[in-house]
């Protein structure tokens, strides 16, 4: 494999050899692994491979195969790997990656909570949040909620490893033709962690760390009961539903909802603000939305200082409206 190794400078050879390990729900691949592809293509010779773990995933791998700028497939395919826990799976992820220059993996639940014990066994650091590359070994990574840029180089390492910020990408297109292979799998030894039962709310709605529309609400809002506004507008929209701190807090919404620093980082197109005041924590984690509206009946709410489209209201009359126009325009 023409991989870079470390040299005395902290540089590499000839090619950047990254592999990235794939989301998916054994079905689908999850949007976010494409946007690690984009991070990875912006090292430069950088041969991409995307690594699938699990079992009956070779729609997945499929799927993997089409991103553009991916050289190679590589499927482990084990019914342990089933479920994607990151103890049984990070063993195996860190055979797998052994003569890679780059680890990559999305910095998503997922991600976060797989990458940092594949780094600790490969006995190498680990950069959270990437969100730029500057170079092979240099990258930056936003600090103090979005507030202050830091730029991390590593040096002398045996594989440079990081999860990508997947808000400040966007996803590779699927035009590709990658080859797809059979890896070797390592063996799960781990006998300490096991699914017990998976509880998920199910909805129909789009995904909120990939929806192309987000119409999120506010503590404003009032209860639980009036939150059902946001869940009218994002249906009328097509979009996913989200919600502030302050809300969630509140029990208007579920945490798996809460968008922002200690919530959700997301990047849709649009993104919806009912009733949201703007606070620091949560404007991190829509600073990459495409175009941000804010309806609010604070004229001095700060989220209008973010704002493209600001609305200045009662959420109660005019969301109601807006979402029966939306409505009507549909039916015709």
């Amino acid at each position: 494999m023409n991989c870079w190794l470390p040299c005395s400078r902290g540089g590499w050879s000839e090619m950047n050899s990254v592999f990235i390990i794939a989301e998916h729900d054994g079905a689908k691949l999850n949007p976010a692994t494409a946007k690690c592809v984009s991070c990875a293509a912006q090292i430069p010779d950088s041969s991409i491979t995307i690594g699938v773990f699990g079992a009956g995933i070779s729609a997945v791998a499929a799927e993997a195969a089409k991103l553009h700028g991916v050289a190679r497939v590589q499927t482990f395919e084990s019914p342990a790997f089933a479920q994607p826990l990151a103890a049984v799976l990070s063993p195996a992820v860190a055979a797998a990656a052994k003569g890679f220059s780059h680890l990559f993996a999305p910095s998503t639940t997922f991600g976060k909570d797989l990458l940092p014990r594949v780094a600790a066994l490969l006995d190498v650091p680990a950069i959270s949040d990437i969100m730029a590359v500057e170079s092979p070994t240099r990258f930056r990574r936003p600090i103090y909620a979005g507030n202050a840029i830091l730029t991390v180089e590593i040096e002398d390492v045996t594989i440079i490893a990081g999860t990508v910020r997947t808000a400040s990408f966007d996803a590779a297109a699927s035009d590709g033709a990658a080859t797809v292979e059979v890896g070797q799998v390592a063996q799960s030894t781990v006998s300490h962690t096991r699914l017990v039962e998976v509880a998920a709310a199910r909805s129909d709605r789009p995904d909120l760390q990939t929806a192309r529309r987000v119409v999120s609400g506010g503590r404003a809002l009032g209860s639980a009961e009036k939150f059902r506004l946001i869940y009218d507008l994002a249906d009328a929209l097509g979009a996913a539903v989200g919600a502030s701190r302050a809300a969630v807090d509140a029990g208007y919404a579920p945490n798996d909802l809460q968008v922002g620093q200690t919530g959700k980082i997301i990047a849709p197109e649009l993104y919806v603000a009912l009733g949201i005041s703007g606070a620091i924590q949560h404007m991190t984690g829509i600073k990459d939305a495409r175009t941000i509206v804010a309806i609010n009946k604070d004229a001095d709410a700060p989220i209008f200082e973010s704002a493209d489209f600001a609305l200045v209201g009662d959420i109660f009359e005019l969301v109601p409206q807006l979402t029966a126009a939306l409505q009507s325009r549909a039916r015709t």
